[in-house]
């Protein structure tokens, strides 16, 4: 079988899907073929993929990372692997850390073992993290060069694959590139996360959850300029390197919770304080100067324009998330 293919774990995720649609949308790329990965887990849904289910260069593979058979199998007809699939709820990592541990570590150590052997040192593999690794931090922007520091299941598991993926590299010379991103928003993205949960319950006049006091801080990113970002690093990103992608605007969850309340047209009334979760990190912020200097990267969309679309999204397409709010985690 021949190597030449993009493979996508978690292409029918929120910001794989995403990915995929850019590729495929991407003329300079001509007939590149892109194969998805998905168990199709809650937050995997074949609905996000539907715009490009009929392009003869799309593919999809209902499997698990874990599954060592199926992945060295797709991976043999795929010289470049973008690796997305990963378990994300910080909440729910707290309860059920095995899960996290199982996908996120051991399923990106049968990625890369496939890979290596496969395609040795031609593999090029880019895996998708989270500034969340860095853990928290009061003042200023985490360089790439910081060591991790991650304080939630989630992110530890994370920081384990971000290093064990590192390793292929230094070990047996793989093409492995890193990108850790701060939070994103957009359309598809499944509502257990802090924007879609908000909309969602506003929408159908919810209260909304807001944790503690409200002063955590997050910066926020659109899927589109993550996808580009993630683009640049596969296409022009160095062998071995971390690329951090931020969005460039910073927000406390009491601001975020304003816009939100605003562009739903609610009030205060609609918020329920709930206790914060356990070690909460206050604030994260990413220096992206490394991927704007070497690739070229900024985002472009503005983030009051973006959360005004994303919203008019969700209350245009119900069809999409009200099936969703049922389904267990």
């Amino acid at each position: 079988m021949s190597g030449a293919g993009i493979l996508v774990t978690g292409g029918a995720g929120f910001i794989g899907s995403h990915y995929v649609r850019r590729l495929l949308g991407d003329p300079d790329l001509g007939d590149v073929r892109v194969t998805v990965l998905d168990l199709l887990t809650y937050a995997g849904n074949r609905a996000n993929l539907a715009d490009v289910e009929a392009d003869p260069r799309f593919g999809f593979v209902h499997g698990d990372i874990c599954d060592a058979a199926v992945v060295d199998r797709i991976v043999a007809a795929h010289d470049t692997v973008v690796h997305f699939a990963a378990e994300s709820h910080v909440d729910r990592s707290i309860d059920r850390s095995d899960t996290f541990v199982r996908t996120n570590v051991l399923g990106t150590h049968t990625l890369l073992e496939a890979a290596r052997r496969h395609h040795g040192e031609d593999a090029v593999f880019v895996h998708i993290s989270t500034d969340e690794v860095y853990g928290s931090i009061a003042r200023g922007s985490w360089p790439e060069t910081d060591p991790v520091r991650p304080n939630s299941p989630y992110s530890a598991a994370k920081a384990s694959s971000d290093l064990l993926a590192l390793s292929y590299h230094r070990t047996h010379g793989m093409d492995v590139r890193v990108t850790r991103c701060s939070n994103n928003y957009g359309p598809y993205q499944f509502p257990e996360k802090v924007i879609p949960l908000f909309v969602t319950n506003l929408l159908d006049g919810r209260p909304v959850p807001l944790y503690g006091d409200g002063g955590n801080r997050r910066d926020w990113l659109h899927v589109g300029d993550h996808v580009d970002a993630v683009e640049l690093v596969r296409r022009k990103g160095r062998p071995g390197e971390v690329y951090n992608i931020g969005g460039g605007t910073e927000l406390s969850n009491l601001e975020l919770t304003e816009l939100l309340l605003d562009a739903c047209g609610a009030g205060w009334e609609m918020v329920r304080r709930v206790a914060d979760r356990k070690g909460h990190d206050r604030r994260y912020s990413v220096d992206c100067r490394k991927i704007a200097e070497e690739l070229g990267y900024r985002p472009r969309r503005d983030f009051g324009t973006g959360l005004r679309a994303t919203v008019d999204w969700y209350r245009e397409h119900r069809g999409w998330w009200e099936p969703l709010r049922g389904q267990p985690c």
